[in-house]
């Protein structure tokens, strides 16, 4: 299942795919069936539509938010994250069988999977209602570069895509929700305060299972965090940060500040 979501490359057909699969496993896991977990040999990169044409983030039109067109810009850059968020965490599912896990890790991902899906299809929605879609722009090319540089490396996986790339979304979706207040898309409001309430889970499946294997390994999950974000994230984690949703998730202050730029 998640091989295949990973290699379906039109973005609204891998959501479509995403969503069938999720719900055959939340439907078995609901009648107290343990489905098996099998092998797969997940792609590197995951298929992509033609476009949107990937450029590198400097590449990438900056647009004002408080014009038509920036706004557009803001929910076509929300729309491409989204798509890579489902592809990340159905690769997280691919990649590492051989890592034994309870079979919540599972029910985590498949349904953090299913909502980035929807979450997609909201972002998507959004932009036709005015008059764009997904692919109408450039878009960052960067944004699978931590599955790259994590694809051996669960934990270095878990602390750069959920509990820092992830945990970012906490910080800035209030003030895009706020953008589409003033400029009164009701329709965009909405799905943004959706994916604003469903993202805190995700950080938080983040942090438990890293948690999990810290335990298992007998590690400090502190140093651990630190060490691997400074590994395999480029550049210094910027403030400011949305405190309250992240301790939600399971993040205290001390993972996350001593990775900011120091004076």
């Amino acid at each position: 299942m998640a091989e295949a979501v990973l290699r379906c490359g039109e973005g609204r057909a891998k959501a479509a795919l995403s969503r069938g699969f999720a719900a055959e496993w939340q439907a078995a896991r609901a009648k107290g069936e343990t489905p098996q977990i099998g092998s797969a040999n997940p792609p590197l990169h995951p298929a992509r539509p033609p476009k949107p044409e990937l450029l590198s983030p400097r590449e990438v039109p900056r647009r004002r938010p408080g014009t038509p067109e920036g706004r557009i810009a803001l929910l076509h850059a929300v729309a491409h994250i989204e798509l890579n968020a489902v592809d990340l965490h159905w690769d997280i599912i691919a990649r590492f069988t051989e890592t034994k896990f309870p079979m919540g890790f599972y029910d985590d991902w498949v349904k953090a999977a299913d909502e980035e899906s929807k979450h997609f299809n909201l972002m998507c929605d959004c932009l036709e209602a005015l008059g764009s879609h997904y692919g109408a722009l450039p878009a960052h090319a960067g944004m699978w570069r931590a599955a790259e540089d994590t694809v051996d490396d669960l934990m270095g996986r878990l602390a750069v895509v959920p509990m820092v790339l992830e945990a970012r979304g906490l910080d800035v979706t209030p003030g895009m929700i706020k953008i589409f207040q003033q400029a009164k898309d009701t329709q965009a409001v909405s799905a943004l305060e959706t994916i604003y309430g469903e993202e805190v889970a995700h950080v938080a499946y983040g942090s438990k299972w890293f948690h999990f294997l810290c335990g298992r390994h007998d590690a400090d999950p502190k140093e651990q965090f630190h060490t691997l974000v400074r590994r395999y994230f480029h550049g210094d984690l910027k403030p400011p940060f949305n405190e309250e949703k992240r301790a939600e998730a399971g993040i205290p202050p001390d993972f996350y500040w001593p990775l900011t730029a120091q004076d």
